[in-house]
C-alpha cells in the first residue's frame, strides 16, 4: 500500500501543479497556488518559516518524502520513466552505483554562492521547481494551446463556443532554449538512468538526502531474511541499494518504494531504526575534502564573471520589474524564473528577460509592451508568486505603485512631426498622466506628467510609430505615485432628447 499511496498522492500533486502552469482562462480556483508555495526554493526564498520546518520535519521522519511526491520535475521523471517502460523490449535494470559526492555538493555550493554573491541564475537553473515551471510555460503550453486552438475549431464548426482561440506564442526565445535543453537532458536522464538528475544535479535533492540519512523511518533489509537475488536493486531508481553488500545509500533514496514491492521474501521494510554508515562515510568524507577546495576557488570568480555584467551597459534603459516587485534588486534576490506570472499574466506583458538584467538575471520577468499593457486593476502577477520575489498587492496599492515613467519624444511624435491627429497615447492612460494639449489651431500634442504616471506601458503599446514617440523607463525602486484627479465632465441639454 506504501507504494500506492505514494503514486496515487504523487499524480495529484503533479497534474494539479502543471494544469495551474498551463490554465490560461481561469478555470482552477486560486487555492492551487498553495501547491507551489510548498516547493522547498520558493518557501525558503520566501522566508514561509513553517513551511520549510514541515518540509524539513518530514524529511527527518519519512525521508525524501518530497522528492517522491511534492517536487514536480522528480514525478516527471516517474513518469517519464513508466512511459519509457511501453517501448522498450527489455525492462530496464538498474545496478547499484557509487554516490557522485563531489559533484552533487559541488551544485550546491555554486548555486548558494551564485546567491549570496549576486549571480541569481545559478540557483535558478538548478532549482527542481523552477526549472519544472520554465518547461511547461515554454514548451508545453505552446502545445496546449494548440490543442485548445484546435478543439475551438473543430466545436465552432458545430455552433459550440465552449472554446474560444487564444494567441499561441514564445514568451521569450532565450528561455525556450533552456527550458528545452533542460528537458532533453532531464528525460534522457529518466528514460535510460531513472533519478539520476535528482541524485546529481539537483541542490534540494542533496540538501534532502543529507537530511534524509538521519530520517527516523528507512527503508531497512532484514539480513536474516535477504538472499542477495538483486530483485531490489534492479529495481531502485536512484541507484542505492547495494544487494550484494545488503546496504542502502539513504542520501539518494527517494521513498519510492519499488523494493517493498519487489521484494519476494518480504526483507525489506519502511520502519524505524539509525543508519550504520562505515565505508560509505569514509568516501564521502574523502569526496568532501575534495570536493570543498574546487568549489571555494571555482566560485570566487563569480563575481567577476556575472555580477559586473548587470551594470556594464550604461545606455541601456532599466528594465521593468513586475507591480509589486519592490526593485529590481529585491526581485532578483527572490526571485528563481519559475515563469509562473510569466504564465499567468492575462496581458502578456511579463516577458522572460535576456539580457535587460545582464546575465546574471537572465529569464527573470521583466515587463515588455510589445504584445499589451498592464491592466489598471490587475494584480495577479502578485498573487500568484510563490518566492516573495513580488509582494502581493490590492487594487488600491497597484493603482499608487510606479514601475516606471513615461518619456515622451516629440521627433517621433505624428502629431507633432507629420502634424497630423492622433491621441491614442492618451486615450490609453488610465491616470492622465498622457494628455493632449492645443499646438495649432485644431490640432493637439501629447503633454505628459510623471508624477502621476504608474508606467502601465498603455501609451507605449497604442503608439503606432515604429520607433515609439513614448515609452515607460523603468525605476530601479518602485516609487509610489501622486493621485490624480479625474477630469471634469460637462453636462449638455439635448433638448429633451437623449439616450
Amino acid at each position: 500500500m506504501l507504494k500506492k499511496i505514494r503514486v496515487g498522492l504523487a499524480l495529484v500533486v503533479f497534474v494539479f501543479i502543471t494544469l495551474y502552469f498551463l490554465d490560461f482562462t481561469g478555470l482552477l480556483p486560486d487555492w492551487f497556488n498553495f501547491l507551489t508555495r510548498i516547493q522547498f526554493v520558493p518557501a525558503f526564498l520566501s522566508l514561509s518559516v513553517i513551511t520549510v520546518l514541515v518540509l524539513v520535519v518530514s524529511t527527518l521522519i519519512f525521508g525524501r518524502v518530497y522528492c517522491s511526491v511534492i517536487c514536480p520535475l522528480g514525478v516527471f521523471q516517474d513518469v517519464t520513466g513508466r512511459v519509457a517502460a511501453f517501448f522498450r523490449k527489455k525492462k530496464l535494470r538498474y545496478k547499484f552505483r557509487r554516490a557522485r559526492t563531489f559533484l552533487r555538493w559541488s551544485v550546491v555550493v555554486v548555486a548558494l554562492a551564485g546567491f549570496l554573491l549576486g549571480v541569481p541564475v545559478l540557483l535558478a537553473l538548478t532549482d527542481p521547481y523552477s526549472a519544472y515551471g520554465r518547461i511547461v510555460v515554454s514548451v508545453f503550453k505552446p502545445v496546449y494551446v494548440l490543442g485548445n486552438n484546435l478543439l475551438e475549431f473543430i466545436f465552432t464548426h458545430f455552433d459550440n463556443y465552449t472554446f474560444y482561440r487564444a494567441d499561441v506564442s514564445i514568451q521569450g526565445w532565450g528561455a525556450f532554449v533552456v527550458a528545452f535543453t533542460t528537458l532533453l537532458v532531464v528525460v534522457y536522464l529518466a528514460w535510460r538512468h531513472g533519478r539520476t538528475y535528482c541524485n546529481t544535479f539537483c541542490p534540494v535533492g542533496t540538501v534532502l538526502g543529507f537530511l534524509s540519512k538521519y530520517s527516523l523511518l528507512k527503508i531497512r533489509i532484514d539480513h536474516s531474511a535477504c538472499n542477495s537475488c538483486s530483485l531490489c536493486e534492479t529495481n531502485c531508481k536512484g541507484f542505492c541499494i547495494n544487494s550484494k553488500e545488503q546496504r542502502i545509500d539513504y542520501s539518494r533514496c527517494v521513498a519510492c518504494f519499488n523494493c517493498i514491492d519487489s521484494c519476494n521474501k518480504g526483507a525489506i521494510s519502511f520502519s524505524y531504526g539509525l543508519a550504520k554508515r562505515k565505508k560509505q562515510q569514509t568516501e564521502m568524507d574523502e569526496s568532501k575534502r575534495k570536493f570543498l577546495t574546487t568549489a571555494v576557488l571555482s566560485t570566487a570568480a563569480l563575481p567577476a564573471v556575472f555580477a559586473g555584467n548587470a551594470k556594464s551597459d550604461k545606455a541601456k534603459p532599466t528594465p521593468m520589474a513586475p507591480p509589486g516587485a519592490i526593485s529590481t534588486q529585491h526581485l532578483l534576490d527572490h526571485c528563481t524564473a519559475c515563469h509562473l506570472c510569466v504564465s499567468k499574466c492575462p496581458t502578456h506583458v511579463i516577458k522572460p528577460a535576456f539580457m535587460e538584467y545582464g546575465l546574471a538575471g537572465m529569464m527573470f520577468p521583466v515587463m515588455k509592451f510589445s504584445d499589451g499593457f498592464c491592466n489598471y486593476d490587475c494584480t495577479v502577477c502578485s498573487e500568484v508568486c510563490p518566492n516573495g520575489a513580488i509582494k502581493p498587492l490590492t487594487v488600491d496599492q497597484k493603482h499608487l505603485t510606479q514601475v516606471g515613467k513615461v518619456v515622451l519624444n516629440l521627433d517621433h511624435c505624428i502629431a507633432y512631426r507629420d502634424e497630423t491627429n492622433c491621441g491614442a497615447c492618451a486615450e490609453h492612460c488610465p491616470t492622465q498622466a498622457v494628455t493632449m494639449v492645443p499646438y495649432k489651431g485644431a490640432l493637439t500634442i501629447p503633454k505628459t506628467d510623471q508624477s502621476i504616471c504608474v508606467g502601465c506601458g498603455g501609451c507605449e503599446y497604442i503608439c503606432p510609430e515604429t520607433g515609439k514617440a513614448i515609452y515607460i523607463e523603468g525605476n530601479p525602486v518602485h516609487l509610489e505615485a501622486e493621485m490624480f484627479e479625474e477630469a471634469e465632465t460637462k453636462e449638455f441639454d439635448f433638448g429633451g432628447f437623449g439616450f
